[in-house]
């Protein structure tokens, strides 16, 4: 970044990473961060559950335990502990890259299995963090911007699968129904509306808007039973390894790979971070905290393991929040960890959420994983799409999605082969790398 725009940005920016906003000034800057970040928290945790049918005091346990663990993890980043951290206001939270494999973990060897898998793989990324100059080298833009498309167009079944209604609608026969698909359109256009709203406040409410609305009118539909949560009362005791652990090579190698790609946007979202705070962006400086960041990243998803959530990442949407405010004093961060250690803490956040029914959950998440899948697709249109270029999207995306649509082509295959390549994420991801070496094409 050059000193002019580095000094257009500071401009910009009325509290710096080490200022100390007055209190009024950082809470209400804490609440826009949440108000931009509760909803993509609590969302992988809904879906991963619903799709292994977990119970509803699992569920709301899960979803508890994810806000817990982003405030941990906030708290972490902003803090900067030893060389652990960015010392940004960087807001971590439940990551969407990882909700495939890890359902698919989920239902080869449930809970146990995600959450010793999820903590071997966080390795992966912290490993990353200490040689980022060469990992950079081999997980390039291009193959970065095919892996993310590949998760955007994985989830986006597992998005339509919820509006149908999801498992429980495809048991008792009322899935696809006009009730529950009529539920998720109410959804999914509520947020397209409110977020072209030229009103800063409800474009950044949209997502909220939209399922606050379709939560209510399914309850006058009555596809909400409160009556089946016995206590909204009590506080939620953190329980490390409440779950167990198990491991699986064939599991951890679809999470690592996820991992590696994590490590890499976690790069240019702190890259972006840095920028918008009038911090540098090159330097040895910025490489210090950019490692710290991701092997906060890494470290924070071990924790978050431990602590029965899943992978955490640097959360992008925040970036936005600081260029909006104009605050990026890090010690905002402090504000908004606790406010998450506290929502995590009380079990009737995390049990109201899980009594969300598919397709209200449905219609926003099938507009966020279309939204994914987008800014894969940017990120490859910001490359010189050449001849080999074209080679590594095409093969990739070519064995990834033919797995995806058709999991039977991998029947005869062992287990092991199986149980890696069963997901088009990770295969497309491992091709995407491998061919984007070995292809050498001469002009």
């Amino acid at each position: 970044m050059s000193e002019t725009t580095n000094r257009q940005v500071s401009s910009a920016i009325i509290y710096g990473i080490e200022d100390h906003p007055p209190f009024k000034e950082a809470f209400f800057a804490a609440l826009q961060h949440l108000l931009a970040i509760f909803v993509a928290i609590i969302t992988p945790p809904l879906i991963i559950a619903g799709a292994l049918n977990l119970d509803l005091e699992t569920t709301g346990f899960l979803v508890s335990m994810a806000l817990f663990a982003s405030g941990v993890s906030t708290f972490i980043q902003y803090r900067r502990v030893g060389s652990i951290g960015t010392g940004l206001l960087c807001i971590q939270g439940t990551s969407f890259s990882f909700i495939g494999p890890i359902i698919s973990t989920g239902l080869a060897g449930g809970l146990p299995l995600i959450f010793g898998v999820c903590m071997a793989g966080s390795v992966v990324e912290m490993l990353i963090s200490r040689v980022l100059k060469y990992a950079k080298k081999v997980i390039t833009p291009l193959v970065s911007g095919i892996v993310v498309t590949l998760i955007g167009m994985s989830l986006v079944k597992v998005g339509i699968t919820a509006c149908g209604g999801g498992g429980i609608a495809k048991e008792n026969g009322t899935f696809g129904s006009f009730e529950n698909l009529g539920l998720a359109l109410l959804v999914l256009v509520l947020i397209i509306f409110f977020n072209r709203s030229n009103n800063k406040y409800l474009r950044m409410s949209s997502i909220v808007i939209g399922l606050v609305v379709g939560y209510v009118v399914a309850y006058f539909m009555g596809m909400i039973d409160f009556s089946s949560v016995q206590s909204y009362s009590g506080v939620n005791i953190p329980v490390p390894f409440k779950y167990g652990l198990a491991f699986s090579w064939s599991s951890f190698i679809a999470v690592g790979l996820i991992y590696m790609i994590t490590a890499i946007e976690a790069y240019g979202d702190i890259t972006a971070n840095s920028m918008i705070s009038g911090e540098p962006v090159e330097g040895e400086k910025f490489i210090k905290r950019a490692s710290g960041g991701i092997l906060a990243d890494g470290f924070n998803s071990f924790l978050a393991g431990a602590f029965n959530s899943f992978p955490n990442s640097v959360f992008p949407q925040n970036n936005g929040m600081i260029q909006l405010t104009g605050v990026a004093s890090r010690y905002v961060g402090y504000y908004i960890a606790v406010f998450l250690v506290i929502l995590g803490l009380f079990p009737a956040v995390g049990l109201v959420f899980s009594l969300m029914p598919e397709p209200v959950l449905g219609g926003a998440t099938l507009l966020m994983f279309g939204t994914v899948a987008a800014a894969g697709i940017r990120i490859i249109a910001s490359q010189n799409i050449n001849r080999k270029a074209t080679l590594v999207i095409a093969l990739s995306f070519s064995l990834g999605l033919s797995v995806e649509f058709i999991p039977e082509i991998l029947n005869s295959c062992p287990d092991t082969i199986k149980n890696i390549f069963s997901s088009g994420i990770t295969t497309g991801g491992l091709t995407a790398i491998v061919s984007n070496v070995l292809i050498r094409v001469k002009e």
